[in-house]
């Protein structure tokens, strides 16, 4: 059986999905948007702002299973915009200072109109 990963320290699901799944020693983390978990409202205007918030709550999942940033295996990144691939980038590295493998790629529209998402897969310690 699968092992569901829940905190109030991230947006909790508005849809038929869980905020992660532990399996095989790892964590499958479902996309996190610019959610404020406290307040359910996207938090930031701007692709910084979006990208530190999308971050945070990727830390309360990461923490909540029991792991942390530098046990990140995989990111898949989504963009609103490519334009904001470098100003995402310098969000992104601040968290990820162990460089995990990534993909990354615009789309043309996400969940409420944010400007990313990013999902992670990450090694239990």
């Amino acid at each position: 059986m699968l092992k569901k990963v829940f905190t109030e320290k991230a947006p909790a699901a508005i849809g038929p999905y869980s905020q992660g799944i532990l399996h095989g020693g790892l964590l499958f983390a479902s996309g996190q948007i610019p959610i404020d978990p406290a307040t359910g409202e996207v938090k930031g205007e701007d692709i910084a702002a979006q990208a530190t918030q999308v971050m945070e709550n990727i830390g309360a999942l990461l923490e909540a299973a029991g792991t942390d940033y530098a046990h990140v295996v995989k990111t898949t990144c989504f963009l609103a915009d490519m334009g904001d691939f470098a100003a995402f980038n310098e969000v992104y590295a601040r968290y990820f200072t162990e460089k995990p493998a990534r993909s990354c790629v615009a789309v043309k529209t996400l969940p409420k109109n944010v400007l990313c998402e990013v999902e992670v897969i990450a090694a239990l310690e």
